[in-house]
């Protein structure tokens, strides 16, 4: 089997995620408006009839932005915490709010969707993961650390959305106020270009075809740095920089070699080097 992925938008202007096989898809979070939800989709030739719920991921404007709209327009379903509900303070129509638990699976067709928790200053966070059948593609994204959650689903995935926020330098020297920077950077924020390449060297699996560096800050990372940072030692896995402008175009994961009996793979001659970095 296989999935259909894209970024509709990632960064703090909005998050909004598509991923489907030829049937049905949904979407990690709605933080752009319906409207431009639409017009992006319609540039990718995706129909929002097959887009069968919408995940959310916790309470922040830029992540929910668009959910109540979308939602009550095409009578799209949207699962969701009820604290996240009620600290997002979302207008929903309540025959399409369905509560999910981490680690219960939720199957839309043949989709299977579980949540799982993430260290993020929300009241109740949550990534998520998507499959169809042997294919698994992640959304990694506002978390502070990579903890056991992310660590186990992100070694499962044949694709991934992973956050690479800021770099520790912009950030250090930048403009924002010491209270904003440590919020970024305490454990409960966002992951740094070094942290998301740590967890990449260290717990890619050999069968991840597509890495989508997310959610990058405005003011202190660039796509230069990430796309040079990952390049390098990236193999054969296709790093792809979402923007927080447009749209990503659509790529379609395979399976080409099954994931029973594969291994994490550590690239000859980077590994140890990039390893070293975080010693």
């Amino acid at each position: 089997m296989s999935l259909f992925v894209a970024s509709l938008n990632s960064g703090s202007n909005g998050n909004c995620y598509y991923i489907g096989n030829e049937r049905e898809a949904v979407l990690i979070d709605a933080g752009i408006s319906c409207r431009e939800t639409e017009r992006r989709l319609k540039r990718l030739e995706l129909s929002i009839k097959k887009i069968k719920g919408i995940f959310i991921t916790h309470e922040h404007a830029d992540h929910i932005n668009g959910v109540s709209r979308l939602s009550r327009k095409h009578q799209i379903p949207v699962y969701i915490t009820a604290d996240t509900v009620l600290h997002g303070r979302l207008n929903l129509k309540d025959h399409l709010v369905i509560p999910f638990r981490a680690y219960e699976p939720i199957a839309i067709g043949n989709l299977l969707v579980t949540a799982f928790p993430k260290f993020h200053d929300a009241i109740d966070p949550h990534s998520f993961m998507v499959g169809d059948h042997e294919v698994n593609v992640g959304v990694f994204t506002d978390t502070g650390i990579s903890c056991k959650h992310t660590v186990k689903h992100f070694a499962q995935c044949h694709a991934a959305f992973l956050e690479s926020n800021y770099d520790e330098k912009m950030l250090e020297t930048g403009s924002y106020p010491m209270s904003l920077k440590n919020r970024i950077r305490d454990g409960r924020g966002h992951l740094s270009n070094m942290q998301a390449l740590q967890l990449f060297v260290n717990h890619k699996p050999a069968f991840m075809s597509h890495l989508f560096l997310s959610h990058l800050s405005e003011n202190n990372n660039t796509p230069e740095i990430v796309s040079e940072l990952f390049n390098k030692i990236a193999g054969k896995t296709e790093i792809i920089i979402a923007s927080r402008e447009i749209e990503t175009s659509l790529y379609h994961i395979k399976n080409h070699l099954g994931t029973r009996h594969l291994t994490a793979r550590i690239i000859p001659g980077t590994a140890k080097t990039q390893l070293s970095l975080f010693q």
